[in-house]
């Protein structure tokens, strides 16, 4: 990659998409599954031994689940750009032709003059006819591509590292309203998450914090009810 290339790329944001959509769905699930799991059993128990063992049994299998159903889905996403990858070979042998004036039509459509469109279409073909078709007409590039193996791990690690923060809360807070201790320090931390992802991803940080604070309240509070409807002391 050139050095204008890594220059372009520190400025923009979207070559961070597939790693940071994955770093914060696990860090946001994390975070917020172990909190809502420990609610709705405080809701329904007044000793902290089962609060606990159902936010550990929680957070490791939330980030088990987060890694494998990010690996199954992104690589769902693989099969399908290979496919087409396939097809666009296939396409580009049985007629060249044809796929060189479908070329030039996208540029032309992009806003190219019918002449200037045809030329960038025949010299882009006759570098690299492949890439240019992957590129132009099916929109996969290398910061789009998808990547099973990097979003996986990324989804596990930050589910990981966001799950463990309400089990502290459990452990080291009073068991009395031990729920509010939750809810107050699950909003706080997918706040903070909400506002570096905003930051790290250039987009709007009050926005952020608004949207992932309003889901934390309705997540949590749907789950608190579901303990406090069964109203179970379990010990």
């Amino acid at each position: 990659m050139s050095e204008f290339e890594d220059d372009y790329l520190d400025n923009h944001y979207m070559h961070r998409s597939n790693w940071l959509r994955a770093a914060v769905l696990g860090a946001n699930d994390g975070i917020l599954s172990t909190a809502s799991i420990a609610i709705g059993v405080a809701a329904a128990s007044s000793f902290k031994e089962p609060i606990i063992l159902a936010t550990v049994a929680g957070l490791v299998a939330g980030a088990l689940s987060m890694a494998a159903g990010e690996y199954v889905s992104v690589s769902s996403q693989t099969d399908v750009e290979h496919a087409d990858i396939e097809r666009g070979k296939q396409e580009l042998e049985e007629m060249p032709e044809i796929e060189l004036l479908r070329l030039a039509e996208i540029y032309e459509k992009r806003g190219l003059k019918k002449q200037t469109a045809l030329t960038v279409a025949k010299e882009l073909t006759e570098k690299d006819a492949l890439a240019a078709h992957v590129r132009d007409e099916l929109g996969i590039n290398e910061m789009s591509q998808a990547k099973p193996t990097q979003a996986a791990f990324a989804s596990g690690a930050a589910f990981t590292v966001g799950g463990p923060l309400p089990l502290m809360v459990v452990l080291f807070l009073p068991i009395e309203n031990i729920e509010y201790y939750l809810y107050v320090s699950a909003i706080l931390f997918l706040i903070v998450l909400g506002g570096l992802a905003a930051k790290i991803g250039g987009s709007s940080i009050k926005k952020a914090i608004i949207r992932i604070t309003f889901w934390g309240t309705v997540a949590m509070g749907l789950t608190a009810l579901v303990g406090y409807l069964f109203n179970v002391n379990v010990g």
